[in-house]
């Protein structure tokens, strides 16, 4: 008997995430550059004048292992960074200017970063199922190609940034504003070439 397709979209607003993209902004970093900033934070320019290459390039590989930590394993051990409980794990070595950068912002980057997970959280208990949206972009992607969609999985970041969109933030992730998740149709466009990539 052949398998079925099997597909895997897990949906989350996730705190350590919300708390990179926190720090990344009050920090001044531009990486990635075609993210946009998150809204109800305060903004410090990208390109900061103190924002060294090395700051820039030690938040770059951090946020690549806060998106997909198994793609992105640290080659040294990490450690949890002081007053961030354990959202923030950098590694031991190779890392010591964005900790330092990191350590004065703990508290506004966290705060900003649960209220933001629970308001995610409290429009999906209002709204009801996610998993309808993905069910039927993937029905609809099944009939125009006229197969199965292929086996697959599909990480999706629902956040707050200023500009509504959805973005490629790793090989399986996607980021996509809230504003965007919550309009059915036009969520559901946005999220067909995602899907059309994948399966």
């Amino acid at each position: 008997m052949v398998d079925k397709p099997q597909w895997l979209i897990r949906e989350d607003a996730s705190t350590p995430v919300l708390v990179a993209l926190a720090l990344r902004q009050l920090l001044g970093i531009r990486a990635p550059e075609d993210l946009p900033s998150l809204r109800g934070l305060e903004t410090r320019s990208p390109d900061a004048a103190d924002v060294s290459d090395a700051l820039e390039r030690q938040w770059r590989e951090y946020w690549d292992m806060t998106v997909e930590p198994r793609a992105h394993r640290s080659e040294v051990p990490l450690e949890l960074v002081d007053g961030f409980d354990t959202l923030v794990a950098l590694p031991a070595t190779g890392a010591e200017e964005l900790r330092d950068a990191f350590i004065p912002h703990a508290a506004t980057a966290i705060r900003f970063a649960e209220q933001a997970h629970k308001r995610y959280l409290d429009s999906v208990s209002s709204s009801g199922d996610a998993y309808r949206a993905y069910a039927s972009a993937i029905a609809e992607f099944e009939r125009e190609v006229g197969r199965r969609a292929h086996s697959f999985e599909l990480n999706v970041q629902v956040l707050p940034f200023t500009q509504r969109g959805i973005w490629w933030i790793g090989s399986l992730t996607v980021a996509v504003t809230d504003g965007l998740r919550r309009d059915v149709v036009a969520f559901d466009a946005a999220v067909k070439p995602v899907i059309s990539e994948l399966a």
